[in-house]
């Protein structure tokens, strides 16, 4: 028995590792409604390149249904009320958001608000 408790053990203690990980990740929710006119105008003016930019690289996109219940694990400040709406993440905690779909210009500055937001070691791009 002895013999498994080590390679069991150093397992054990990867994937506790990789589950802080993977909660310590900074990520940038959508919470989109079916047939919300401004979730599809983010989506035709921001989504193709978003993944492209620095603040996509640093809060990859998620998008997720606001009539349905957001995950348990997300500790939101409130249930999402507006479509869109835009929620980033540090772990699973509310870091800030931006309620709505202002057009193009006024998103990327109010993005970068919500980064200016989360710690400065999360703030770099990990792609530059």
């Amino acid at each position: 028995m002895a013999l498994f408790a080590r390679p069991l053990l150093t397992i054990l203690v990867g994937l506790v590792a990789m589950a802080s990980a993977a909660s310590a990740e900074v990520r940038l929710i959508m919470f989109d409604r079916h047939g919300c006119h401004y979730c599809q105008k983010w989506k035709a003016e921001i989504g193709p390149i978003y993944p492209k930019t620095s603040e996509g690289r640093i809060a990859p996109l998620t998008i997720l249904d606001m009539d349905r219940k957001a995950p348990s694990e997300m500790k939101l400040t409130s249930r999402p009320s507006l479509s869109p709406t835009f929620v980033l993440l540090d772990g699973n905690v509310e870091v800030a958001r931006i309620e709505g779909y202002p057009g193009e210009e006024m998103f990327w500055w109010m993005m970068d608000g919500l980064i200016a937001r989360l710690p400065a070691d999360k703030q770099r791009d990990p792609g530059a």
